[in-house]
C-alpha cells in the first residue's frame, strides 16, 4: 500500500522555525516528484513547494520563497520541508504528495496524499 506520512508540525511562535518530514512506505520516492502543499481553515488548498526526483529543482510559492527550504534524502525515503522566520499566515495543515509528473504547484496533478500536518504559529 502506497502510503505517505507528515510529521514535525507543531506551535511556534512567529520567527521560529520547524523541520516538516514526508516519509514513504510501501514505495520509493526516487522517481517522484514530492510537493507540500497546506491549506488553512476557510481557504483552499495551496502549493507551497515543490522538488524534482533527483532533488536537482525546486520551486517554491512566493509567500514562502527565501523563508522555506525543501529537500529530500532518497537514502531515507524522505522529504523535508524547512521552515524559518514562520509567520502566523503561515498556520495550516500541511500535506505532501507526491506525482510522477513534473514539479508544479497545482495539486491536480498529484496522485498520493499524506494525512497531513499541523503548523500553529502564533503572534
Amino acid at each position: 500500500q502506497l502510503q505517505l506520512v507528515e510529521s514535525g508540525g507543531g506551535l511556534v511562535q512567529a520567527g521560529g522555525s520547524l523541520r516538516l518530514s514526508c516519509a514513504a512506505s510501501g514505495f520509493t520516492l526516487d522517481y517522484y516528484v514530492i510537493g507540500w502543499f497546506r491549506q488553512a481553515p476557510g481557504k483552499e488548498r495551496e502549493g507551497v513547494s515543490c522538488i524534482s526526483s533527483s532533488g536537482g529543482s525546486t520551486n517554491y510559492a512566493g509567500s514562502v520563497k527565501g523563508r522555506f527550504t525543501i529537500s529530500r534524502d532518497n537514502a531515507k525515503n524522505t522529504v523535508y520541508l524547512q521552515m524559518n522566520s514562520l509567520k502566523p499566515e503561515d498556520t495550516a495543515i500541511y500535506y505532501c504528495a507526491a506525482t510522477k509528473y513534473v514539479c508544479v504547484l497545482p495539486a491536480a496533478p498529484y496522485d498520493y496524499w499524506g494525512q497531513g500536518t499541523q503548523v500553529t504559529v502564533s503572534s
